[in-house]
C-alpha cells in the first residue's frame, strides 16, 4: 500500500525539523523519516556534546590555573570521565527529546523509522513502507571519512563518534589529522591528563588557515603539552602491545608513535551511498555529494538537497540556512541564493577561533588592493583582565570599497566577537561604518573599530 503526502524529508538533522514546521504550517501533509538518532550530527555527535566536553576540559585548565588569579585550592585535581561523560549524555539527551517532542506535536506531520530508499523520482520506500509525494527534500548529513591507509584494518580506531562512548581516560591520544575536529579534541583531552599527539599530512595545521593563524593555533596547543608531527606524508598503522604503532614519515622527530588510542579525524563524507538515488536519476560528485543549484535543487525537478550532503556546507548554521533558503523560495515568493552566504565559522580550541570571508591569501588572489589591520590579544583589555591573552585580531578590507573581504579572531571571546564583522559584511557596508560605532568596554569586540581604523595598505607579495 503506498501513502500519499505533499511532501517527504528524508533526515531529521538541522535542517529537516524546521522544514517540517514550516511546512505543515502551511497546510501540506509531510513524512518525515529518521532511521536513527533526532537531531542529526550536531546534536548526537558533533557541536553538542564537543562543547560540552570543551566546558568540561575548561573547567580542569581553570582549576590547574586557579593560582594564576589568586585562588588556593587545597587537594589534588581530578578528573571523573564517567561524569564528564554523564554530562554530556545528559545534555544531547536533553536537546534530542526536545526535538522529538516538537516533532510529536505537529499537525499534519506523520514521522517514520527506518532506512528511506528511493523507488522512483517521487516515490520511497521505507520497511514495508512506500511512501509518495510531488516533493521530497534529503537532508541525510555525514559521517567521518575512513581513507584507506597502510594497516588502519588491523588496529582499533575512533572516529569522531566512537571517541564520545570513551568514559575513561586515554593514556596516550594519537589523532591522526590537524584541523578543526582533531585540535578540539586534542585540547580536550590533553586538558583531562591524557597524553596527546597531532599526526598531520601537510605543513601546518589548519591548512585553510592563514600561516600566522596557524601558527598561533600550533603555539596555544603546544604550550598545553600537545605534541604535533607535521610533514607526516606517509602514515601507517600496526598492532601494537600498548594499543598501537603509528608509523610516520615526517621531515623531523621519532619515526613511530605508540598511542593507546587512535582517533581518526581526516576529513567527512556524505551518507548518500545508500539512498538508492540512481532509481530517482539524482546526480552526485565524485565524492558522493548530491549536486545543487544555486537554490538546493538536484538534478531531478521536485528534490533538493540540504545540509551536508550537499557539498554546500559543512556546518550546523549552513544546514540550518538550508532550510531557510529553500522554505523562503517556496513558501514566500522570495529567491534567496546560497551564493548569497559569507562562509563564517568558528574552531572550538581555547581560546577559540572565529571566521568570516576571506583569508588573507584568498584576498590577494582577487589581485585588489588590500588594507590590513591587526592586534595581538595581548593588547586587548578584555584578555589580559581574564588572563587569556592569546591570540591576535586580523580584518582584511578592500581598500578600493572599503568592503571588509574576511576576518579571524583568535582569542579569547573570538566567535562571538566575530559577528560584529559578520554582520557589517551581510549588511553590505564599509568598515568605516563599524569605525564609528561605540562598543561597550571592556570586550574583545570594542577593539573592532580601533583595528579598521588602523588598517594599513597590504603590500604585494
Amino acid at each position: 500500500m503506498t501513502q500519499s503526502f505533499d511532501a517527504l524529508i528524508i533526515g531529521a538533522g538541522q535542517a529537516g525539523p524546521p522544514l517540517a514546521g514550516r511546512l505543515t504550517a502551511a497546510g501540506m501533509t509531510v513524512a518525515l523519516i529518521e532511521r536513527h538518532l533526532f537531531g542529526g550530527t550536531c546534536v548526537n555527535t558533533g557541536c553538542t556534546p564537543t562543547k560540552t566536553l570543551v566546558a568540561s576540559a575548561y573547567a580542569a585548565h581553570l582549576a590547574h590555573r586557579a593560582a594564576d588569579y589568586g585562588v588556593v585550592i587545597s587537594g589534588a585535581i581530578a578528573v571523573d570521565m564517567a561524569q564528564v561523560k554523564a554530562r554530556v549524555n545528559a545534555v544531547v539527551a536533553n536537546s534530542r527529546s526536545g526535538q522529538e517532542a516538537w516533532l510529536g506535536s505537529m499537525e499534519r506531520l506523520t514521522v517514520f523509522r527506518g532506512q528511506a530508499r528511493f523507488e522512483s523520482a517521487n516515490t520511497l520506500r521505507v520497511g514495508d513502507e512506500l511512501l509518495t509525494a510531488p516533493q521530497i527534500f534529503i537532508n541525510v548529513g555525514g559521517r567521518a571519512r575512513v581513507p584507506k591507509m597502510p594497516g588502519i584494518e588491523k588496529i582499533d580506531y575512533l572516529t569522531n563518534t566512537s571517541m564520545l562512548a570513551l568514559d575513561s581516560l586515554p593514556r596516550h591520544l594519537v589523532i591522526v589529522g590537524g584541523s578543526y575536529i582533531g585540535l578540539e579534541f586534542a585540547q580536550i583531552y590533553r586538558r583531562f591528563g591524557a597524553a596527546v599527539t597531532v599526526v598531520e599530512k601537510g605543513p601546518r595545521l589548519v591548512s585553510r588557515e592563514d600561516e600566522d593563524i596557524s601558527t598561533a593555533i600550533r603555539d596555544v596547543l603546544e604550550a598545553e603539552g600537545v605534541q604535533v608531527r607535521t610533514g607526516a606524508e606517509c602514515i601507517a598503522f600496526a598492532p601494537h602491545a600498548d594499543g598501537a604503532s603509528v608509523h610516520l614519515d615526517c621531515t623531523d622527530g621519532e619515526p613511530e608513535v605508540i598511542g593507546s588510542h587512535v582517533l581518526l579525524a581526516v576529513g567527512r563524507q556524505p551518507n548518500t551511498d545508500d539512498l538508492g538515488l540512481d532509481r530517482a536519476g539524482i546526480a552526485i560528485d565524485e565524492h558522493g555529494y548530491i549536486t545543487v543549484d544555486d537554490q538546493l535543487r538536484t538534478s531531478v525537478p521536485g528534490i533538493w538537497a540540504l545540509g551536508d550532503c550537499n557539498g554546500r556546507g559543512a556546518f550546523t548554521h549552513t544546514a540550518y540556512n538550508d532550510f531557510e533558503i529553500v522554505a523562503a523560495n517556496l513558501l514566500d515568493g522570495e529567491a534567496r541564493r546560497v551564493s548569497d552566504r559569507i562562509p563564517a565559522y568558528a574552531l572550538y580550541t581555547d581560546p577559540p577561533l572565529g571566521r568570516v570571508g576571506m583569508t588573507e591569501a584568498q584576498a590577494r588572489a582577487t589581485g585588489r588592493p588590500l588594507l590590513m589591520g591587526t592586534r595581538p590579544m595581548t593588547r586587548v583589555g578584555r584578555a589580559i583582565e581574564k588572563g587569556e591573552s592569546q591570540g591576535l585580531i586580523k580584518i582584511v578590507a578592500d581598500a578600493g570599497t572599503q568592503r571588509i573581504f574576511g576576518a579571524a579572531i583568535l582569542g579569547v571571546g573570538g566567535d562571538e566577537a566575530i559577528h560584529g564583522l559578520i554582520d557589517i559584511m551581510t549588511a553590505d557596508q564599509p568598515y568605516t561604518t563599524l569605525q564609528r560605532a561605540v562598543p561597550i568596554h571592556p570586550t574583545v569586540s570594542e577593539l573592532l573599530p580601533t583595528v579598521v581604523g588602523e588598517m594599513q595598505p597590504l603590500s604585494p607579495t
